[in-house]
């Protein structure tokens, strides 16, 4: 009978900006790494050192070549843009009960989703509704399976294609105002990220019936759109522009978005469901709960996370620095 590495790990998404960045975050903790690279992301780079798989989500023999003998799963691949609520629904919750059920064929000991903050919220959108069904479709199938469902807030850092624009436009002094008036929300550089999920390979089981964690930087209560401001213009910016968007001309764009993309066939980010979430007045996390679990700690204030983005250096691959600056 073949050997079970205690090591091996098994990932989705590897090719996305979170888990480009966790596969050479295990490959640095001595994990051996296997990646599912299915055909519409073949073209892009693996880490040096992941072993590929090719394969689909939805194709049981591809699941049981890419969890032969693996002793944990990964499961960060998922759509943040569509088109409809069916188009979430297939790719973010189908593919997890697939790959539970592979993963209880295999062997596998225990299972890691990469869900999102948004899933507190299943109401407000498509996209939320469908990070909360995946969660559900895991839980409901686990059965011995070990769980641990991570709910981070918004992820920066270099390589970042949400955040990063709007960051560069603000180092050009310029802010858009798109949430509600006194809005707060979380957020988590990359490399803290993907030191929390690694530490969740090695940690107690969670004994309670939603293993269910939401992750931040630490800084308390989140982050006010001012806040973030007033960071940028003490890092150099001279004075940042607050350039408030009326709701009528979000509420267009976003629906003419949306009608653009059914059309044409393309998967739209800013749609009326996107501004719901952008127009909630609280994505707030507390790491206590995780904290606990497993002794992680956020190591990357704001400001420090601010400058290794906007650096586009290799700082979402270095252990993040014993740097705790927040915003005051």
């Amino acid at each position: 009978m073949p050997v079970r590495p205690r090591n091996l790990v098994a990932v989705t998404g590897a090719t996305g900006f979170i888990g480009s960045a966790l596969c050479r975050e295990l490959l640095r903790a001595d994990y051996q790494v296997r990646a599912l690279v299915r055909p519409g992301s073949a073209h892009k780079p693996l880490p040096a050192g992941v072993e590929p798989i090719h394969g689909e989500l939805n194709d049981a023999h591809s699941l049981s070549r890419f969890l032969d003998r693996a002793a944990a799963v990964i499961h960060c691949a998922g759509a943040v843009r569509g088109a409809s609520r069916g188009a979430f629904m297939q790719t973010n919750v189908a593919p997890v009960d697939a790959l539970v059920q592979a993963a209880k064929r295999s062997g596998t000991g225990r299972f890691i989703l990469i869900s999102s903050l948004a899933a507190s919220q299943p109401a407000l959108s498509p996209y939320a509704a469908s990070k909360r069904a995946g969660e559900a479709a895991l839980l409901a199938a686990a059965g011995d399976l070990e769980c641990l469902i991570v709910r981070p807030p918004a992820v920066y850092g270099p390589g970042d294609r949400e955040m990063l624009p709007l960051f560069r436009l603000m180092r050009g002094g310029f802010a858009p105002v798109l949430t509600s008036p006194g809005a707060r929300f979380s957020l988590i550089y990359i490399a803290d990220l993907v030191h929390a999920i690694v530490s969740g390979l090695t940690c107690p089981a969670a004994h309670n019936d939603e293993p269910v964690f939401e992750l931040d930087d630490g800084h308390p209560d989140g982050y006010a759109l001012d806040e973030l401001i007033e960071e940028f213009e003490r890092t150099g910016t001279a004075r940042v522009r607050r350039i408030p968007v009326p709701a009528s001309v979000l509420d267009f764009a976003a629906a003419a978005n949306l009608r653009l993309a059914r059309m044409f066939d393309y998967a739209p980010m800013f749609t009326p469901w996107k501004l719901c979430e952008l127009r909630h007045p609280r994505w707030v996390c507390d790491n206590a709960a995780f904290s606990a679990l497993t002794g992680w700690r956020p190591a990357t204030g704001f400001s420090r996370g601010l400058s290794l983005t906007l650096g586009e250096n290799s700082g979402a691959n270095e252990s993040p620095a014993e740097d705790t600056d927040e915003l005051s």
